[in-house]
């Protein structure tokens, strides 16, 4: 454990205006991070499963009926490929360090994300959350914006021309807020605050996740299943992925009350189980949580919620339906609060 705390590669606890707070106890969270394979296995084969199972059908049923509801559970199942290529990048998906970069970029190469660079970029998000070097603010920033604002960005995203920005910035490449200019957050290289043992690995990783796209293509066509490869990997992943992962982002972080507190600037999202599965698959919706706790992985932070309700720690923080995210991130910025 002693190496994934070393300058300029941890991800740090959100311990903003945590004055005069009660958090858990350390022996709880130490107990709360302790990683388990077996369930981590379980994550990697359940999502492995559901593609095989949609692709499977597809082929077997070459219809509208069944192509069209496979495209869209494969593209939150690509969804689901992020969110565990996520809890590597924060070196929680498996215990061993070569394993868990392994198995992390295995599932982050097909979706086109360099995790070893995500890991670079994803430490700004979590060390500066909603600060300049946060490079996640032109995805959530800003809200609410209202109800046609949020439809006609989530269309957009349907139309396939948000994909190439997606990839950049999981290329290392994140965007400028150029719709909130004042959060200034493209004068700051994510690379700046990474060891230089990070930096050469994800100029590695990205190579090998832009050779597979382009192998992965030509073998496709080469083998007779270009169309296929088209219309149930590629159509998902320019299209209905864009808009679940801008809806995600923005329930995540959007229209929050106070982005200087730990318990305001991310938001703990409840609801049905199907739809948390479609929506934030492997616990994602925990965010409060994982903000606090970043060492936790994922299968712990039902856990974690749960104590932290009953200890109190969750008092009068972001935690809501889904339902209820959904109307306040599409509000009317005039009328909300």
């Amino acid at each position: 454990m002693a190496e994934e705390h070393r300058q300029g590669e941890e991800f740090r606890q959100d311990k903003r205006g945590q004055v005069g707070r009660v958090g858990l106890p350390a022996a709880l969270i130490k107990k709360l991070s302790q990683q388990n394979d077996t369930k981590a296995w379980n994550s990697v084969f359940s999502l492995v499963a559901v593609i095989a199972a949609c692709i499977a059908a597809s082929f077997y049923w070459w219809t509208p009926w069944v192509v069209v509801p496979a495209i869209i559970i494969i593209a939150s199942r690509q969804q689901a490929c992020f969110v565990l290529a996520h809890d590597a990048a924060h070196y929680r998906l498996f215990k061993n360090r070569s394993l868990n970069d392994f198995i992390g970029r295995a599932l982050a190469t097909p979706v086109g994300i360099s995790m070893r660079t995500y890991r670079v970029v994803h430490r700004l998000h979590h060390n500066h959350l909603y600060e300049r070097q946060d490079p996640d603010i032109p995805l959530h920033g800003g809200y609410p914006r209202g109800r046609r604002y949020l439809i006609r960005k989530l269309l957009f995203d349907l139309t396939g021309r948000t994909a190439p920005k997606t990839f950049a910035y999981f290329m290392g490449a994140p965007a400028i807020n150029d719709e909130a200019p004042s959060v200034n957050v493209g004068k700051t290289k994510p690379l700046h605050d990474t060891a230089p043992g990070l930096r050469k690995a994800a100029r590695q990783d990205r190579w090998l996740v832009l050779g597979f796209q382009v192998s992965a293509l030509a073998l496709a066509i080469i083998s007779g299943y270009g169309l296929e490869y088209l219309v149930l990997w590629i159509l998902p992943f320019c299209t209905v992925l864009q808009a679940l992962l801008r809806f995600r982002a923005i329930c995540e972080h959007g229209a929050v009350r106070d982005e200087k507190s730990p318990l305001l600037a991310a938001r703990t999202n409840l609801g049905p189980s199907w739809l948390l599965w479609f929506l934030f698959p492997y616990q994602v919706n925990y965010h409060i949580e994982h903000h606090l706790y970043p060492a936790i992985p994922h299968y712990n932070l039902p856990a974690c919620h749960s104590e932290m309700q009953e200890r109190g720690c969750l008092q009068n923080a972001e935690v809501r339906h889904i339902f209820d995210t959904s109307a306040l991130i599409s509000a009317d910025p005039t009328l909300a609060n």
